[in-house]
């Protein structure tokens, strides 16, 4: 997403690391005190894509423009749960740039493969898009992605994204509006990841926070 957009408009919608860590209740029975406003920027070394679970053959397009790269340097865990719930988180963020291109805050894409807060997150990010009539493009990049087993049977996912080369556009002049690389670049991201209800349906994210300014994954 646009950093320069990002900073100033962009609010992102978080639960208490306390419900991340236990994986208690998932984002739909969080309430209107989990959610909290923060800033974000993004960052990332490059590297090759990884193979996504499209969750069944149900799943909607998640499609984006020639002039966006999305760059998932990501390691299969393995433990095939472990491993679906990483594809499907890799699919939650596809399906969020899919929504922003398409300019349609209810993408059945994201929907698809979240729900309570991580939804709500999606829209929010997309009707900011749309409201300021940005699009986005370029290489947006994340890597250093571990899941984690809870005994509830959910998994914590974990990863960090870097938007050094990812912009907003302007739409109606295709004005590409560039920032330099910096901290603000670097996010580190942690979804609470719901198990499918059938054999066919996708892992969901149901709760996601995002720290902006990441040392870590600046480091990383």
């Amino acid at each position: 997403m646009a950093r320069r957009a990002l900073s100033v408009t962009v609010t992102t919608l978080t639960a208490t690391t306390a419900l991340l860590l236990t994986g208690c209740g998932g984002g739909e029975k969080s309430s209107p005190d989990d959610i909290k406003g923060a800033d974000s920027g993004a960052s990332s070394p490059s590297g090759s894509a990884s193979v996504s679970d499209p969750g069944g053959a149900g799943a909607p397009d998640m499609s984006v423009p020639k002039d966006v790269n999305l760059v998932f340097d990501f390691d299969t865990p393995s433990d095939a749960k472990s491993a679906a719930a990483l594809a499907n988180a890799e699919n939650y963020m596809r399906a969020l740039t899919h929504g922003m291109a398409q300019q349609d805050p209810e993408d059945p894409a994201y929907k698809y493969y979240s729900d309570g807060l991580a939804a709500k997150y999606a829209k929010t990010q997309i009707q900011t898009m749309v409201k300021g009539g940005w699009t986005v493009t370029g290489t947006d990049e994340y890597y250093n992605a571990k899941a984690t087993a809870l005994s509830n049977k959910n998994i914590v996912v974990t990863f960090c994204r870097n938007q050094g080369k990812f912009f907003g556009k302007e739409i109606k002049t295709g004005k590409i509006l560039r920032t330099e690389e910096s901290l603000a670049s670097y996010e580190k991201y942690t979804l609470l990841m719901n198990p499918p209800t059938s054999s066919s349906k996708p892992w969901k994210a149901m709760v996601i926070e995002v720290v902006g300014k990441s040392q870590e994954c600046r480091a990383a």
